[in-house]
């Protein structure tokens, strides 16, 4: 009796260190996860798809080396051109490693750029199919970033990619709203300083995103000084150009012609800038102010009106409309 009352007893005591090994074990992992030093458990999806030796051995604290070895799947599905292939294997990547920025960037880039390149240039496919498989591909390349970035709130590269597909020439036609798209993107690039880790490049990127939303000239004049204000670095083509169209929003009456020989140099500078601003129109920048700069320095340059820029035919339109109307 004694014997079988100290086998409860042990019983007893396993079950009660047990229950409280599993909630500190439960909570501590709940940490880990918070802080990105352990991934979240496998779902029952992720591991219907890579098999059972592959979730055994994921399981068993290798992900990563899992993850590589879909990666090289995924590159072979995209020789062979097998756009679902490759996104659902990237989806399945991401899963097992969501830490890992490359497979973020790089699943976007074959479904933005690779995937929506063949479909732009499939001419198998009616314009239709073609132009529809082009935007959802876009659009899957920008949802994944997105995913990304939620994972990994703290990584610059993956914020700053986001803004860059977003602010894409050849992508945000895409978006159908040129502003909330812009606006996005400059949130994107936002996001991507505020980590303190982002290259000098992404801050004057936030700029020329934010300068393009309609509405908010004054935020994105108030960013344009600071960077003018930090060093020549900072004083690019466009910047310089967005600075001034900027100022001319928020003071009209200024004499832009004036204004642009001070931060271009010379008359002969100005209007080249001005002039190349102009015909920018696929990049839907702000042209506040440049066509009173342009006519008053044609007068004080004395260029003949058959070489006035204004006589220039425009530039082709280019967008979906033309890509796909045969």
């Amino acid at each position: 009796m004694k014997f079988a009352w100290k086998i409860a007893l042990l019983v007893v005591a396993l079950l009660a260190f047990g229950a409280a090994r599993l909630r500190f074990e439960a909570k501590l992992g709940g940490e880990l996860r918070d802080a990105g030093l352990f991934p979240p458990p496998l779902e029952i999806g992720t591991r219907e798809k890579i098999g059972q030796t592959s979730s055994a051995v994921a399981l068993g604290g290798l992900r990563t080396l899992v993850a590589t070895f879909l990666n090289l799947r995924a590159f072979t599905f995209f020789t062979e051109q097998r756009w679902d292939d490759v996104e659902g294997t990237f989806e399945t990547i991401v899963d097992l490693a969501p830490r890992t920025r490359y497979y973020w960037e790089t699943g976007s880039w074959h479904m933005a750029y690779n995937a929506a390149s063949y479909y732009l240039n499939d001419s198998k496919l009616p314009p239709l199919r073609r132009r529809e498989a082009w935007r959802s591909s876009i659009l899957k390349g920008r949802s994944f970033l997105e995913r990304g970035a939620r994972n990994n709130p703290d990584d610059w590269s993956i914020h700053a990619n986001l803004g860059f597909l977003l602010s894409d020439t050849n992508k945000f036609p895409a978006f159908r709203d040129p502003n909330e798209t812009f606006a996005a993107a400059a949130d994107a690039y936002r996001k991507s300083v505020e980590t303190g880790r982002a290259l000098g490049y992404v801050r004057r990127a936030w700029f020329y995103a934010l300068a393009r939303v309609e509405g908010r000239e004054a935020e994105a004049l108030e960013i344009a000084r600071g960077l003018y204000a930090d060093g020549t670095h900072n004083h690019t083509p466009t910047l310089l150009m967005l600075l001034l169209v900027l100022e001319a929003h928020e003071n009209p009456s200024m004499d832009v012609a004036q204004r642009a020989i001070g931060l271009f140099g010379t008359p002969e500078k100005a209007y080249e800038a001005l002039s190349s601003h102009w015909r920018r129109t696929r990049e839907r920048f702000p042209v506040f102010g440049v066509a009173a700069g342009l006519e008053s320095l044609e007068k004080t340059l004395a260029i003949p009106a058959e070489q006035s820029v204004f006589n220039e035919p425009p530039p082709p339109p280019m967008g979906p409309d033309e890509w796909f109307s045969k």
